[in-house]
């Protein structure tokens, strides 16, 4: 970790709700005068679509029924720790997108399924800001949490997750429900050995939790809403967290753990206003003190 170039990794599974802590960021970036560059974790793929395409129809031809864009290997984790390290020592880097659609083709200038060129990071930034699948990796072959200062967590409970995936993929992308179901049964294994390992390296995470039923999500007409849901918010380190202020700042709030506090869902954006603002500045105070 560098303290004149610090790191925020956002990490969780998809459609877990980064991209809203990703908006929530910004808000705090922005009115605070703060300068960030971004990473997106799927601009770290190893394939772009075609590419994994082939790759999946080879491995389960080689009897690997496991492999998923979750995997270690689907990815270019190295490359990933690399930029990490290298911004931490001298606030500079790359990166570059993943287009995913017609709408980012256009905007990005390159065809669907496929990455633009690496690009160099802006001049001058605060900080560098992550999001994406696996910011808080620490394995045998790379170790991201450690290079990062501060590390969010974000997932909701997996039938919530599943439901999530299931109608965001039916409808934004024409799959259908059995299709889906295959993707998720094919990331399992990574989703337990890749994605749950990383949520013990977070500094803090926010867990959305339904209060409707979802034990069946494969047949869920609806997500539940944020109204229908509770966030479980855990602290790693609650040293210095003011417990007292958050629960009267968030009405409807209370604590169940020495490091964890329960909020109403449609306060989770307040809630990381208030938790997260205070962190960032002393990231940025620390580094210009450096």
């Amino acid at each position: 970790m560098s303290k004149k170039h610090p790191i925020i990794s956002v990490t969780g599974s998809s459609g877990a709700g980064t991209t809203t802590v990703k908006t929530t960021f910004d808000q705090i970036f922005r009115r605070e005068g703060i300068k960030a560059v971004s990473i997106e974790g799927d601009a770290f793929h190893r394939f772009d679509r075609q590419a994994m395409k082939d790759e999946l129809a080879r491995r389960q031809a080689a009897g690997d029924q496991t492999f998923s864009h979750f995997s270690f290997d689907a990815n270019e984790l190295e490359k990933l720790e690399e930029i990490f390290r290298i911004y931490g020592e001298t606030g500079k880097g790359e990166t570059r997108h993943y287009v995913h659609d017609d709408r980012e083709a256009e905007r990005w200038g390159s065809a669907p399924g496929t990455f633009t060129p690496w690009a160099p990071f802006e001049e001058g930034s605060d900080l560098l800001f992550y999001e994406g699948l696996h910011g808080a990796v620490a394995n045998d072959r790379v170790n991201l949490a450690k290079l990062a200062d501060l590390k969010i967590g974000v997932v909701p409970v997996i039938n919530l997750e599943w439901i999530q995936k299931i109608h965001r993929d039916k409808a934004s992308r024409g799959y259908s429900t059995e299709a889906v179901t295959d993707t998720i049964l094919r990331r399992m294994h990574a989703y337990v050995h890749c994605i749950c390992p990383q949520f013990t390296q977070t500094d803090i995470n926010f867990q959305r939790v339904p209060v409707v039923d979802t034990s069946n999500p494969f047949i869920a007409r609806w997500i539940p809403t944020a109204d229908e849901s509770l966030v479980v918010i855990r602290f790693r380190n609650p040293r210095g967290i003011d417990f007292a202020y958050l629960t009267q700042m968030i009405d409807g709030s209370w604590m169940t753990r020495a490091n964890s506090i329960v909020i109403p869902g449609p306060k989770t954006d307040l809630a990381m206003q208030l938790i997260l603002t205070p962190m960032i500045l002393r990231l940025i105070d620390d580094a210009k003190r450096a």
